[in-house]
């Protein structure tokens, strides 16, 4: 592997279990929305949400409809960035009231303390909002990691199966894109990585998928179950 200078994760599935997100997070957030929409639609950050789902669904013309859009989406677990941004602002009362902690691998905090002691820069890429994923990573199993982490990106520097976001991420960390190493449990994400000139690495967990991809289904990318088989050269 060439030298890595920065490594750039994925959460869901990476650094954290899947059912963690679609068990506990999701259904949290469906419950709460008609509420935290009632007591915060006021406020200009949920309002600015709020008309973008407008946007994308003209029908939905009040907020019990764009409501009853945003459930649907969490439904069909759609990334969208108006649902992950209100998702992330509904969490947010849910970690500081102590309803739950962030799951997160242990073998995944170890090696993000490690490499950040090693001198790594790490970075954190995800469908999540920012705030979202900063109260992920500031609650976690593992305690406060957000000071190991130097930079956050979310679906508004772009999809993460696209080429083009990959490109901007590495251009605002200024570092070259053979020196960043992206980790995913996604192969599509880790194709358009690769197609940015980024390394790669899928982590195909056990606990998230219990069937091993195969080499095929790996398309190229080295293969790991945990954090601790990952050995950046830096």
């Amino acid at each position: 592997m060439p030298v890595v200078q920065a490594i750039l994760t994925d959460i869901e599935g990476t650094t954290s279990s899947i059912s963690f997100v679609k068990d506990v997070l999701f259904p949290y957030a469906r419950r709460a929305l008609p509420g935290f929409v009632a007591a915060n639609g006021d406020d200009p950050e949920v309002r600015r949400w709020l008309e973008a789902v407008s946007a994308d669904e003209p029908q939905a013309r009040d907020d019990a409809a764009r409501v009853a859009v945003l459930q649907a989406w969490i439904d069909a677990d759609r990334k969208h960035t108006a649902l992950k941004a209100l998702q992330g602002l509904v969490w947010e009362a849910g970690f500081r009231e102590a309803d739950f902690t962030a799951h997160m691998y242990p073998d995944a905090a170890q090696a993000l303390q490690d490499w950040y002691g090693e001198g790594l820069a790490l970075y954190v890429y995800s469908s999540g909002s920012v705030p979202a994923q900063k109260l992920f990573f500031g609650h976690s199993d593992a305690g406060d990691l957000t000071p190991l982490v130097s930079g956050w990106f979310d679906t508004e520097i772009g999809g993460k199966r696209e080429r083009d976001s990959y490109a901007r991420i590495v251009e605002r960390i200024g570092v070259a894109p053979r020196e960043v190493l992206f980790l995913s449990d996604v192969v599509a994400e880790l194709d358009a990585a690769r197609e940015a000139g980024l390394q790669t690495v899928l982590v195909d967990r056990l606990e998230d998928y219990p069937t091993p991809r195969d080499a095929a289904a790996c398309n190229g990318h080295p293969r790991v179950t945990s954090f601790a088989q990952i050995e950046p050269a830096a």
